[in-house]
């Protein structure tokens, strides 16, 4: 409980939250510019719930981001890190989201060196047709990561 003085000079309680009830994720989501935000632009104008500790942000393609990111968006506080981008086989660049794939494994294994668990990074697809797929991708990472708990990176 939490006692405040209140203008008339009377003390009022208040319930805090716990910290774990108060915390709530920071999660850093990569989007392709052709599928993923474009899907995620669906499921806003569609009006769909999708989680809202999720903060997207638009690059070229999946195969375009570079490792360094990730390591930085974590580096910089975020709890979880998604990545989402076109379908296998359907990349406007050919082959970046086989590039993209390939990079999540050699990042998770990096990360787990560093204390970070796997979990908190993913790598999706998500078509720009798909806003019902991105708002479940977005619950089950928030999910995921509150289950997790705060990362807590000593660098």
């Amino acid at each position: 409980m939490k006692t405040e003085v209140a203008p008339d000079n009377t003390a009022v309680s208040q319930a805090t939250p716990t910290e774990q009830e108060a915390w709530q994720p920071k999660i850093v989501a990569f989007l392709c510019n052709w599928c993923s935000y474009t899907g995620a632009d669906l499921a806003g104008v569609s009006r769909m719930k999708w989680s809202p500790q999720v903060r997207n942000v638009r690059i070229m393609c999946t195969g375009r981001m570079d490792p360094t990111f990730v390591v930085e968006a974590f580096r910089k506080g975020a709890d979880g890190v998604l990545i989402s981008g076109c379908h296998p086989g359907d990349c406007h660049y050919n082959q970046g989201n086989y590039k993209a794939l390939r990079r999540v494994h050699l990042l998770k294994r990096l990360l787990a060196d560093f204390g970070v668990e796997p979990e908190r990074l993913k790598l999706t697809w998500v078509s720009a047709s798909e806003g019902d797929r991105w708002a479940e991708v977005t619950n089950e990472i928030a999910e995921t990561i509150r289950s997790l708990g705060p990362l807590r990176l000593e660098l």
